[in-house]
């Protein structure tokens, strides 16, 4: 019989004393003892499960709700006697009607047969592309965050700096749209730890030309608070009332964790972590309202890109230098050059015909880099392998150890050795996005999520300053 033993006075020494770095020695422990995995039960920060309290307290912001239609379940505007002016949903088709934009769509139809669906489906777009940017940000606010130590100084999605709609459309296309020498001296001195971001996400969609900016909702609205909300008031319990749209998403978000992947560490703050994860599957299950939303599990990602690309690897190197290698083992002493072999990696194509919010492509761009760090090939741009690191896929996310401290990778703005590992991992998964993954949908929206799912894989690693 398998079996897994381990004296308990081994770890008396963590819990007595009063360091606290050495209590990530007890995770272990706790979690074999747990009942999530007595009972194989699902833990609660499992990057590949959607977080329902997150979700539906999103909806509700938006002003959206969860229905059941036979084995379906679907997303739907709030019945008339439900509805609030001030969520966002409500707010923009408000804005929509009164100012008679749908009729200045082109192919309205598209949207519906009748005004009422055009003008749901519009918003609801256009609630999306917003919501896409906000999230982005809170990561990307996280990431900065914790890459620095944990300054708060460098927060800036917060009701104190974004008082009204028209400042995070200011952030949007004056500051993130902007290199800091282009933006106007308010802004800089506004917003002078935001860096620049070079992405589509933050230029303005045609729809959003043709109809409303986020600037045009109503700043003094306000919505009631989700009755089993995740914001507390001073005394620990669920706080009541009403709270003004915009500070009620801020604080909502606040009350997540952004800037963990989920990691074995202990978390000081107890907050759920919201990784990129669990938002491609809330943007996959919102995108897909009209028929209901089916996603893969990251498992089955994981394992159908390990054995599908493995394979492709090897048939390709025997293709192409004509050896006749049966598994990595025989790949890895084959290969003498690195930078061909990279070039033979990358030229791998991988298309996902029904992409959806893009989580198997996530998938392949892990496993990719995990391949060519077992075949010896991961290096940096000067062409220095990654001798002292092991790379590896675990529920869905890239974990890097130290092969001589066994130590997680934690990224170090001030260690020279921390920038080189950030920097080739951010080029590598550039590369591989620009290069060897593609994905095609019906639905146009979840094409923009997938998008935005990749962006997002990149701006795990986009901080890092460069010598050259």
């Amino acid at each position: 019989m398998e079996y897994t033993h381990f004296n308990l006075k081994d770890f008396e020494k963590f819990v007595r004393n009063d360091i606290k770095e050495d209590d990530n020695n007890l995770i272990a422990l706790f979690k074999i003892l747990s009942p999530q995995h007595l009972l194989k039960l699902p833990f609660i920060n499992d990057s590949n499960t959607l977080d329902k309290s997150f979700y539906n307290e999103l909806l509700h912001i938006i002003g959206l709700v969860e229905t059941k239609d036979g084995g379906k379940r679907l997303i739907e505007r709030n019945k008339p006697a439900q509805r609030n002016s001030g969520s966002l949903l409500e707010d923009t088709i408000i804005q929509l009607d009164t100012l008679d934009k749908v009729n200045r769509v082109k192919k309205s139809f598209l949207y519906g047969e009748t005004t009422d669906e055009k003008l749901f489906n519009i918003a609801l777009e256009l609630n999306i592309t917003w919501i896409n940017r906000v999230l982005f940000l809170k990561l990307l606010e996280g990431q900065l965050i914790n890459y620095h130590g944990g300054d708060k100084s460098y927060a800036f999605l917060n009701f104190y700096k974004l008082r009204q709609y028209d400042d995070l459309n200011t952030l949007f296309f004056q500051v993130l749209a902007k290199k800091f020498e282009d933006r106007n001296s308010d802004v800089r001195k506004a917003f002078e730890k935001v860096p620049y971001l070079n992405s589509s996400l933050f230029e303005p969609t045609e729809l959003e030309h043709t109809t409303l900016m986020m600037s045009n909702l109503r700043d003094d609205k306000k919505i009631p608070l989700l009755g089993n909300t995740v914001l507390k008031d001073g005394q620990g319990k669920k706080r009541t009332g009403e709270l003004n749209t915009l500070q009620y998403l801020f604080e909502f978000l606040d009350a997540y964790d952004f800037a963990s992947e989920g990691t074995e560490e202990i978390q000081e703050e107890n907050k759920t972590i919201i990784n990129a994860s669990v938002l491609g599957l809330i943007f996959e299950k919102i995108n897909g309202y009209k028929d209901g939303s089916f996603y893969t599990p990251g498992s089955i990602t994981m394992y159908m890109s390990r054995e599908v690309l493995r394979k492709a690897v090897i048939e390709k190197f025997n293709s192409l230098k004509d050896w006749n290698c049966q598994d990595f083992t025989q790949l890895y002493n084959k290969i003498e050059d690195v930078k061909e072999a990279n070039e033979i990696v990358n030229s791998v194509k991988i298309c996902d015909p029904a992409v959806g919010s893009g989580h198997f492509l996530v998938s392949v761009l892990n496993e990719m880099i995990s391949i060519k760090n077992d075949l010896g090939i991961l290096a940096d741009k000067n062409g220095k392998k990654f001798k002292d690191y092991n790379v590896e896929v675990e529920s869905d996310e890239i974990v890097i150890t130290d092969t001589n401290t066994s130590k997680l990778f934690r990224y170090n703005p001030k260690n020279q050795e921390s920038q080189r590992v950030q920097e080739t991992l951010f080029h590598e998964k550039q590369t591989i996005i620009e290069n060897c993954l593609f994905g095609v949908d019906l639905n146009p929206n979840s094409v923009k999520i997938c998008r935005l799912r990749l962006w997002i894989e990149l701006l795990k690693n986009a901080y890092y300053k460069s010598e050259t």
